[in-house]
C-alpha cells in the first residue's frame, strides 16, 4: 500500500497537471531531492497508483470537435448482455469513454465525432444497431468550464 502522505500527494498533483516535467524541476517542486523524488514516483508506478502518462490531443484540431454523453439503457440485465454490450462498443472509434453506472441506465459514453451530422449516423447505424440497447438519451455538450482529464 502506497504512503500517502503530502509529497506522494504533491508529486501527485504536480504529475497529473504536467506528466512530462523533468525529475529535477518535479522535486524541486514538492521539496524533495530529485533522488528522493524519483525513489517515490517509481514505487507509486510499480504499485500502480501512477498507471501511466499520457498526450493530452485537442480533438477539435482532429476532426472530433462535437461531444455528446449518452445514456444507454440495455433491453436485458444479464451479464451475457453487459458484456455484449460492451464488445460492440469497444469497438466504434466514436466511443472515448464506456462507464458501467447506476440508476435510470446501465451505461454513460462519452462520444466524439466531427458534427452532429456525423453524430446521428453514429447514433443510427453503430448505437442503434446494437441488439441489447432499449434506450439512448443523449446529452450534448456546449461547453466545458472543467475537464480534469487533461
Amino acid at each position: 500500500m502506497m504512503k500517502n502522505d503530502r509529497y506522494n500527494q504533491q508529486i501527485l498533483q504536480v504529475l497529473q497537471a504536467d506528466g512530462r516535467i523533468a525529475n529535477t524541476e518535479l522535486a524541486e517542486q514538492v521539496g524533495l531531492s530529485a533522488s528522493a523524488c524519483l525513489r517515490r514516483v517509481q514505487e507509486m508506478e510499480r504499485q500502480g497508483v501512477i498507471t501511466g502518462y499520457r498526450a493530452v490531443v485537442n480533438q477539435t484540431s482532429l476532426g472530433r470537435g462535437f461531444v455528446a454523453y449518452v445514456s444507454v439503457g440495455l433491453g436485458e440485465h444479464s451479464t451475457a448482455s453487459q458484456r455484449a454490450f460492451e464488445k460492440a462498443v469497444s469497438q466504434s472509434e466514436q466511443v472515448r469513454e464506456c462507464h458501467n453506472i447506476t440508476g435510470a441506465f446501465e451505461y454513460l459514453l462519452r462520444v466524439e465525432t466531427s458534427d452532429i451530422q456525423a453524430y446521428k449516423q453514429f447514433h443510427a447505424d453503430i448505437l442503434g444497431a446494437i441488439a441489447q440497447v432499449r434506450t439512448i438519451t443523449t446529452h450534448v455538450v456546449m461547453g466545458s468550464s472543467k475537464d480534469e482529464r487533461a
